[in-house]
């Protein structure tokens, strides 16, 4: 639940609140602008527990709130270079290879999963299912989130490439958009009201059992009509683009359902397809609303700092190996770091994890964890608040 007016524990996950922060220095961490809109000013931030004075002095709440500021600085900097430290030993596997090697093994099974699907028996035909569904998922989640931050590869061509391809191609997303949802407003404004609070993912008019369990398998065919409404907002070179490699995306699955795994008829190929598709939507669904609706919103003009908004309103699920594997570290187990360092890949922030926790915790800052289970009950419970009204903004007097 929100934090308000200093309270200094959700009632749900571990949190162990501290000090406030600072702008990281790692690449593609800093909060960036938005089109046409003003970035709020962090030191408009009200900050009235700061600690003592240095030196004893007394201070104006203004110059409290300015140390406060230098003080968060320094504490992003200080974990940015731990961070810097490991990233810089690491070798090449280890940045990049790991989480290709889970792309390219992806792609590996595709043959078996569309031959499985040829098998007149349940058993491999299941199999066939549950192969395609992993994969689509592996490419589509993992493999898009990843483009859209570049963790791929350190070149930006090749980054260009690879998102248009898991973007658009795989997952029918124009990439300009997606990106810039993605990362400019939801990395840049983390549970800042009207910008990246997660309220896309909101459908008051819905029920808490239709949208936790029925609303989720429609995301197949959701998603590529959004992107279609979206391309009114980027060039038309960039629309024609998508529109072709959305189309070649379907049409090379449905082709190789009719043609290599024998289905007899259009109708039970989109079919197969709808089925593979929308197999961890439920997943994909709920790990998206779990890891930030529920914990402290902020007012655009009223964060905290970098460091503090992202311990506060970002949360760590358990580790899950099919969702692992899916969907990817960054998104399930290692959230905090992602958010903290979004330009390293899923490999790097599974490894700098006991770093970062280590560190938040030292410092006394927020590090949120809790279960999938445990979310899922609250959110059962607590749907009307939070999936229907509007969320409270967290006051920032005390909460440090």
């Amino acid at each position: 639940m929100p934090l308000e007016n200093g309270d200094t524990a959700t009632q749900r996950g571990q949190q162990v609140n501290g000090e406030v922060s600072g702008t990281p220095r790692l690449r593609g961490m800093g909060d960036p602008p938005l089109r046409g809109t003003t970035a709020p000013e962090d030191s408009r931030t009200e900050v009235t527990a700061a600690g003592p004075a240095l030196g004893g002095e007394e201070v104006t709440p203004g110059g409290t709130a300015q140390r406060a500021g230098q003080h968060e600085e320094a504490l992003m900097t200080e974990l940015s270079e731990l961070v810097q430290k490991v990233v810089k030993s690491s070798s090449w596997w280890e940045r990049h290879g790991v989480d290709i090697s889970i792309l390219a093994g992806s792609f590996l099974l595709l043959p078996a999963g569309f031959l499985c699907l040829r098998s007149a028996q349940a058993i491999p035909f299941l199999v066939g299912v549950l192969t395609l569904g992993v994969v689509h998922h592996t490419l589509t989640v993992k493999g898009s989130h990843l483009a859209s931050h570049n963790a791929l590869t350190e070149s930006k061509s090749w980054g260009k490439v690879w998102a248009i391809f898991f973007i658009e191609l795989c997952s029918a997303f124009t990439v300009e958009q997606g990106t810039y949802n993605h990362v400019k407003i939801h990395h840049g404004y983390t549970n800042v009201i009207g910008l990246g609070d997660s309220s896309t993912w909101k459908l008051p008019f819905l029920n808490r059992y239709v949208y936790m369990f029925i609303a989720p398998l429609a995301v197949p065919i959701l998603t590529p009509l959004v992107a279609l409404d979206l391309l009114r907002n980027v060039e038309w070179k960039a629309a024609l683009r998508t529109l072709c490699c959305m189309f070649v995306g379907f049409y090379c699955h449905y082709w190789l359902l009719l043609h290599v795994s024998g289905f007899q008829s259009p109708w039970s190929a989109l079919l197969c397809m709808l089925l593979t598709r929308s197999l961890l939507a439920h997943p994909y669904i709920h790990v998206n609303i779990f890891q930030h609706i529920g914990l402290p919103m902020f007012a655009p003009d009223r964060k905290p700092k970098r460091i503090h908004l992202m311990s506060l309103g970002v949360l760590n699920l358990p580790r899950n190996a099919l969702l692992d594997w899916s969907f990817g570290h960054s998104l399930i187990s290692c959230h905090v770091e992602h958010h903290l360092f979004p330009s390293l890949s899923d490999n790097m922030c599974l490894k700098i994890k006991p770093i970062v926790s280590q560190y938040l915790k030292q410092k006394k800052l927020p590090y949120n964890e809790d279960t999938y289970s445990s979310r899922l009950r609250l959110f059962l419970q607590k749907y009307e608040e939070l999936m229907v009204h509007a969320p409270p903004i967290t006051e920032l007097v005390g909460v440090q």
